[in-house]
């Protein structure tokens, strides 16, 4: 058997947000990056699933959505401030098309909310999106997590694992 044809595959996304060089915040590309070192090796058997697209993103609303288009399913990772906040908690959360709390959305100071809003405007949601954060305690500039944030980035990579397909 062959699998499946091409335009039946289901193609799956995720998405890191984030900058390196801002402490806490480069925990999204941390997460690809451990991603990246998992699929490097060749997997043996006739039959491979399809392969997970790993994209790496500042956080600016038109290229989420350029991402996570046509997606059966966009998984995305980000650091956020919470108040109060409790450096290293784990959030996770899903939507599909079918949800319907939408905030306003507006053209300037766009985020991950408003990207989420005006893709649903658009048309261009995922089929499933299912978001992973970490509670940041620093997002200034330098490079190196806090020791909170360090500990989360395996059982977060782990969260993130046990939702793809």
């Amino acid at each position: 058997m062959t699998g499946a044809p091409a335009a039946a595959r289901r193609r799956v996304v995720v998405i890191g947000i984030g900058n390196e060089f801002r402490r806490d915040d480069g925990v999204g590309p941390e997460v690809l990056a451990r991603l990246q070192e998992r699929a490097d090796p060749v997997q043996a058997g006739p039959v491979q699933a399809d392969p997970v697209e790993l994209v790496s993103s500042d956080g600016e609303p038109a290229s989420l959505i350029e991402a996570w288009t046509g997606a059966a399913l966009a998984v995305v990772v980000d650091a956020v401030l919470a108040d109060p906040p409790v450096p290293g908690r784990l959030h996770r959360l899903a939507l599909d098309r079918l949800t319907t709390d939408v905030r306003p959305v507006s053209s300037h100071g766009l985020g991950l909310g408003e990207a989420i809003g005006l893709a649903r405007a658009l048309g261009r949601m995922p089929d499933r999106l299912i978001i992973h954060a970490v509670e940041a305690a620093d997002v200034g500039h330098g490079v190196g997590f806090t020791p909170a944030v360090a500990a989360a980035v395996a059982p977060l990579t782990a969260a993130v694992l046990r939702d793809l397909p």
